[in-house]
């Protein structure tokens, strides 16, 4: 360490690129920073570790998994190359969008300028078009009955919360008042998952689209196994608009979940909706969450659910971030927890 360069201790390099002193944790755990050590042993970034982790914070932002951060520092372009492909098809698709909705908007401006009523119409239409999905009801048992909102929705929604807080039932509920949406609930992983298996076996077209993807998760990082089989079947089958899915991670290890929620991601911001209830801290990184992400907390006290920003010092974070573990941790402790919650 020189008496020139400048270095920064843990919060002190967390804050200037943006994300959390965890995340740079996890860095250096997957080999990707190695940050330098005081005389006291506290890690200290200098200016080479700070210009590694700013494009790892960037690469991160184009939706890459820390498995496959690590093959490209390890010279493996195709990881590379396939995500900058997605990450161009997301940008072709909003900016075709955008293109689309400004010239409904020049033609409708053109319109009202020559006195043309019936363009206010077409502009509440062409508003309505703009606007995402919102849905409004009543909570269900166990809270109070309250009327409850959610705009905005994303392509990808988490739904996090301690044991008990109704973040099971919150997420039933919306399966039912959500257009054209459908609840995946552990059920499927009961007899091997049968109903999704033989749902393949019956359609060739789906069984190619999940052996492609599978194989792209493998390439990855992650592990092919019957339970991921089965939740990519039901991913990949077509049909309802929304997914509302229990426990995302549920029986999958880490590398898996790693490559699973990267593939998510860069379905982009067209992609249908998918809500899932998580608490792993691979599944919902708070360091990485995107544009097209959104956190729905369920308090323990069973005050109304709220939508959580992935920021540190905002209202929520911190009780989202507590019921948050690793895959590891969350496996050890699965069957203390669950004896527990039914004794």
């Amino acid at each position: 360490m020189t008496s020139t360069a400048r270095f920064l201790n843990p919060s002190e390099a967390a804050r200037q690129l943006g994300v959390s002193a965890k995340a740079l944790r996890l860095y250096e755990e997957r080999g990707l920073l190695a940050p330098a050590r005081t005389a006291a042993g506290w890690r200290a970034y200098g200016p080479g570790e700070m210009a590694r982790a700013a494009e790892i914070v960037e690469l991160r932002a184009l939706g890459l998994t820390l498995s496959e951060l690590v093959r490209v520092f390890g010279g493996d372009a195709r990881i590379m190359q396939r995500a900058l492909a997605a990450h161009e098809a997301s940008l072709g698709n909003r900016i075709g969008q955008l293109v689309d909705t400004l010239q409904k908007v020049r033609r409708l401006r053109e319109e009202l300028g020559q006195g043309e009523i019936s363009a206010v119409a077409k502009i509440a239409r062409l508003l309505k078009s703009i606007n995402t999905i919102d849905v409004a009801f009543d909570l269900p048992w166990p809270w109070g009955g309250e009327h409850f909102e959610l705009r905005d929705i994303r392509p990808l929604n988490y739904i996090v919360g301690p044991l008990g807080s109704g973040k099971t039932r919150l997420a039933m509920r919306l399966a039912e008042v959500l257009p054209d949406a459908a609840f995946i609930g552990l059920d499927r992983l009961t007899n091997n998952g049968e109903t999704y298996r033989s749902g393949l076996d019956a359609n060739s077209d789906l069984k190619s689209r999940v052996e492609r993807t599978l194989a792209s998760l493998v390439e990855d990082g992650g592990t092919a196994s019957n339970t991921l089989i089965v939740l990519l079947a039901a991913l990949e089958t077509e049909g309802p608009a929304i997914l509302v899915i229990d426990m995302l991670e549920q029986d999958l290890d880490t590398g898996t979940q790693e490559a699973l929620i990267g593939h998510l991601r860069r379905r982009g911001p067209n992609a249908r909706p998918l809500f899932f209830l998580t608490r792993s801290s691979a599944i919902l990184d708070l360091a990485s969450v995107g544009d097209d992400e959104a956190i729905i907390f369920c308090p323990a006290n069973h005050s109304p659910p709220i939508r959580v920003a992935p920021y540190r010092g905002t209202t929520g974070y911190e009780a989202v971030a507590t019921c948050l573990a690793s895959p590891e941790v969350r496996a050890r402790t699965a069957g203390i927890i669950a004896r527990r919650w039914t004794s």
